[in-house]
């Protein structure tokens, strides 16, 4: 029998919501995904775990049965390796930090230096990750910190109690395009024309608060490209394809340059509080003391 450890996860959150789509939200995949992973489960396991037939959805007697197996064996899982963790830290602590790519290059490395300058210095380990990815990996015990932005209307699915965060910083997202040979912007926000839109795809983070602007401010527009990547898009811009909206991050360096500029006035910017989140369950020394640290005022700041 070859089972996934994500597949007892998946029928935890399936039990939990009993509904495929509120799972599928929660687990951070498209709901036809999430529908295939159960049905592997039951295939692997060779048994019918849920009623699909009613609404909301039950678990059948096998199916409730094993669920105190599969949340049994998640539990534990979690709890090795978040042991591990400790044990490998107890070696030389390594901090192992997810964070969205845009903080990755643009954020990490100063508020690293920062922190060195005022004395904290701490070992990490960064990898450049989506949201769900990272969230998967904080509660897994797969990583120590997620770096991140906050958007209260799009939350990380993250129980506040059991994975506190702290505000470090704040910066925006800023729509930006290329510039023409008068070194003007090629396209105007507030020029009552349509502009092309360099766009983030359904279920991109970023995308959701851009998107809410767009609707809100009612602007006239086509979309050209999409793609879940700022930096994409960003590069889309500097070809004079279309208007992005990028975190002021990704694109500090092309505005200095004069290689791209901010489309329209502050109106349509939208802010972007960065965040870093832990699991309070999380025993490692060096998480503690970062996270005093930081409660105390070391790091933080403006991006």
């Amino acid at each position: 029998m070859n089972l996934e450890s994500k597949w007892l996860e998946d029928f935890c959150a399936l039990a939990a919501t009993r509904s495929f789509s509120r799972a599928a939200q929660k687990r951070f995949v498209t709901q036809p995904a999430f529908s295939r992973r159960i049905r592997a489960l039951e295939e692997a396991l060779g048994l019918t775990l849920v009623n699909r037939a009613r609404t909301p959805i039950e678990l059948t007697e096998a199916g409730q049965l094993f669920l105190v197996t599969a949340r049994n064996v998640t539990e534990q899982l979690g709890e090795v390796v978040r042991h591990l963790h400790h044990l490998e830290g107890q070696q030389g602590e390594v901090l192992q930090i997810a964070a969205a790519h845009s903080l990755a290059l643009g954020f990490f490395p100063g508020w690293l230096a920062a922190l060195r300058a005022q004395g904290l210095n701490i070992a990490s380990r960064l990898v450049a990750s989506n949201v769900g990815d990272a969230v998967h990996a904080l509660r897994d015990g797969a990583c120590d910190l997620i770096l991140a932005y906050y958007d209260p209307d799009a939350a990380l699915q993250l129980d506040p109690e059991l994975f506190p965060s702290l505000h470090l910083g704040a910066t925006q997202m800023l729509p930006v395009c290329a510039v023409g040979a008068d070194s003007r912007p090629l396209y105007d926000l507030d020029g009552g024309q349509s502009v092309p839109l360099l766009a983030y795809s359904a279920g991109a983070f970023l995308g959701r608060s851009v998107n809410l602007l767009l609707r809100q401010r009612a602007l006239r527009a086509t979309t050209v490209y999409e793609t879940a990547m700022a930096d994409s898009l960003k590069s889309m811009a500097l070809q004079g394809l279309g208007i992005a909206w990028v975190p002021r991050l990704s694109v500090e360096p092309e505005l200095q340059r004069g290689e791209l500029a901010v489309c329209g006035d502050e109106h349509w910017q939208v802010p972007l509080e960065i965040r870093l989140y832990r699991c309070a369950l999380m025993r490692k020394g060096a998480v503690r003391l970062l996270w005093r640290k930081l409660e105390a005022g070391l790091g933080s700041g403006q991006a």
